[in-house]
């Protein structure tokens, strides 16, 4: 698959305006609370309860991230068209990781929200993922969305199915820079990024992928050899990745 950049580009704009049209009109419960002391104030949590005013980033940030709302469902249906398009925007700082944005679509359960909504977001999540891959430039690190994608849908091998047959120099210049984040981890037998799903199957499942997928592409974008063998000995296990000549000598 070898994409242009204008349907790339004009497949994300639709993405984000499906979000606009399938969540307009959608508020936070009537009923909803949140507390004044570390959240905010009653005057903010009114406008979660007010469709389609803008927020200012910080609330944005505090909606979003709040963990104990009694329906994040209604909350992020609520805020996502303006969730998204800061997200694309590289506007999103978690105080951690991305993994932190996806968790938030994670708790809303987006996947269980009718045919319509639950559509427009998987296509924004591919669409967005699609576009990093094949950005020189993107607001945020193709390593980054990925971690997002994976956290907010549950799922690792769908986005690396789609990075695997994506034919394109600029994404395989973000898989190297990938790697080469990633190498330290998956060394030490740890996946890149936080997660509340199973750790053990994420990390095992990225560095089969990396190790069976990267090299090839990696040789032809020009990767340093140091990098080549640190992703060839994340396909090793025990002693033969310790005990080979090119173990870096990590310490964990």
């Amino acid at each position: 698959m070898t994409p242009d950049d204008f349907s790339v580009r004009l497949r994300l704009d639709r993405a984000l305006d499906g979000l606009d049209v399938a969540f307009r009109g959608m508020t936070a419960r009537g009923d909803e609370v949140q507390c004044t002391c570390h959240w905010g104030s009653e005057e903010e949590l009114a406008l979660l309860k007010v469709p389609d005013v803008v927020l200012d980033p910080d609330l944005l940030r505090r909606t979003w991230d709040a963990p104990d709302w009694s329906d994040h469902g209604a909350v992020l249906r609520r805020v996502l068209p303006q969730f998204a398009r800061a997200l694309t925007g590289g506007l999103v700082e978690p105080l951690f990781g991305m993994e932190e944005a996806g968790r938030s679509f994670a708790r809303g359960r987006w996947w269980e929200w009718p045919a319509r909504q639950s559509a427009a977001v998987r296509e924004f999540l591919g669409a967005w993922w699609v576009r990093t891959l094949v950005d020189p430039d993107p607001a945020v690190p193709a390593y980054e969305v990925l971690a997002l994608c994976a956290e907010a849908s549950g799922a690792l091998g769908p986005w690396l199915r789609t990075w695997e047959t994506l034919e394109h120099g600029v994404a395989d210049r973000h898989l190297a820079e990938a790697a080469a984040r990633w190498e330290y981890d998956l060394l030490g037998d740890r996946l890149p990024w936080d997660t509340w799903d199973d750790e053990d199957a994420l990390r095992t499942e990225l560095a089969a992928w990396l190790a069976r997928h990267a090299p090839a592409r990696l040789r032809t974008h020009g990767a340093p050899e140091e990098l080549l063998h640190r992703v060839r000995l994340v396909g090793l296990t025990g002693p033969a990745r310790w005990e080979d000549p090119h173990w870096p000598g990590h310490r964990y």
